[in-house]
């Protein structure tokens, strides 16, 4: 039989307030300073890194502490947030192993933006689809959204069936729109996005 599941401590914040989601193999939550380690796992490994714009390489603890302390902060009004910062962890190993986003929250435009990324060892087993269909859900259902944005790196074929799975289409190309911080690389950006008409329910 399945272990109930017992939230990881937070500390200076009240149980009630934390944001969580649940599908069948993972908890979807605010990060926690105790997560430092497996954040740290997951994002120094240039597999990841080259694909996010935003993550340095290598990424250390200070790196990782920092983040997360970014991530508590901006989820301290939980009435008018304007982002989620989530962990995607695995109930059975009670490890996290991804991130993912909501953020650019644009309530009057019912609009949003954000991605997701995981742990190189957890790819190609569904987590990342079980994860990101969730986002889907709680970004139209809960919060009441009508589009979300995305995108995905010149090569990164990966993200784009992900996203093309739930019915994202690609709408533009921002050439040379980011520097990767891992690599120093100039990247190209395929835009992406999804109107909650479209989207597929997985």
């Amino acid at each position: 039989m399945e272990r109930p599941y017992v939230p990881r401590e937070i500390k200076d914040e009240p149980p009630e307030t934390r944001m969580i989601l649940a599908t069948n193999r993972l908890i979807i939550r605010d990060w926690t300073l105790t997560d430092i380690d497996d954040l740290v796992e997951g994002l120094n490994d240039m597999e990841v890194a080259k694909w996010l714009a935003f993550v340095p390489h290598p990424y250390t603890r200070a790196d990782a502490e920092n983040w997360i302390r970014y991530c508590i902060k901006s989820a301290d009004d939980e009435k008018e947030r304007a982002a989620y910062h989530l962990a995607i962890e695995l109930k059975s190993a009670r490890k996290v192993i991804g991130g993912l986003s909501i953020d650019k929250i644009n309530r009057q435009q019912g609009t949003a933006g954000g991605g997701i990324w995981l742990n190189k060892r957890y790819q190609g087993l569904g987590y990342g689809s079980e994860a990101f269909g969730k986002r889907i859900e709680f970004a139209f259902t809960t919060l009441g959204l009508r589009r979300l944005d995305n995108g995905y790196f010149e090569g990164n074929e990966a993200s784009f069936k992900l996203q093309e799975k739930f019915g994202y289409k690609v709408e533009g190309i921002r050439r040379k729109a980011f520097v990767c911080m891992a690599t120093g690389e100039i990247m190209d950006e395929h835009i992406t996005g999804l109107l909650k008409e479209e989207w597929i329910k997985i």
